[in-house]
């Protein structure tokens, strides 16, 4: 977790949280202390829930069919004068063949991690620290990605679940949590088709996705 903090950590700090912070503000928003699998419980009910491979393969299939021949596209990688070109025309392609799907109008909820900072009193809860969490599918690996959030990224908590929060955080212990974010891919980027930076030839595949709604949730106490 602590190289994901370094390498992928967004701490949005767009002016400050006080009494008079509206509770509709996208990012303040309570601590939740349910499973993963009673996420539907909290969410609309057309949303689409994205958190696992299976979930994730069965949209991308409705979206793109089937998988790029992700080692024709690479070829001989950053060393190919036509690398390039060939991934710009994967990505290319591939929008004009979704337009006008309909799964790019869906509502859908995918995850990221995330990791408390301590009780901050103007703010009115713990500050949230958020990184991409990469899942591993048959396409390749999916990393959401989501637009820029304004506002800052905090999880309130009761009396008793904070008292609960800061006697971990005097144990020296770190409290990981999962963000949540639901809302809808953006038309214009919907997804994005590239290759990792830290594994020669793997496939990643990265849904833009404007968020509408966190939630912030609890997984051990």
């Amino acid at each position: 977790m602590r190289t994901l903090w370094v390498i992928a950590v967004f701490i949005l700090t767009v002016g400050s949280l006080g009494e008079g912070w509206a509770e509709d503000a996208i990012g303040a928003k309570p601590l939740l202390t349910i499973a993963h699998k009673d996420l539907h419980s909290i969410l609309p009910p057309d949303c689409r829930i994205l958190i696992d491979p299976h979930s994730i393969e069965q949209f991308l299939d409705e979206l793109d069919k089937n998988p790029p021949d992700w080692g024709l596209v690479y070829g001989h990688g950053h060393h190919d004068p036509d690398h390039d070109e060939r991934l710009f025309t994967l990505n290319r392609e591939r929008d004009a063949k979704r337009a006008g799907n309909s799964a790019l109008t869906q509502l859908i909820t995918f995850v990221w991690l995330g990791e408390l900072s301590r009780y901050d009193a103007e703010a009115g809860g713990f500050r949230v620290v958020v990184g991409p969490k990469h899942t591993p599918t048959r396409w390749g690996v999916v990393r959401f990605k989501y637009e820029d959030l304004q506002g800052e990224l905090v999880a309130k908590a009761s009396a008793t679940l904070r008292g609960e929060l800061e006697q971990r955080f005097t144990r020296g212990e770190t409290v990981d949590i999962t963000v949540a974010m639901t809302g809808r891919l953006i038309p214009e980027e919907s997804v994005v088709y590239d290759f990792s930076h830290d594994q020669e030839g793997l496939g990643v595949i990265m849904p833009v996705v404007k968020v509408e709604r966190l939630d912030y949730l609890l997984m051990n106490k």
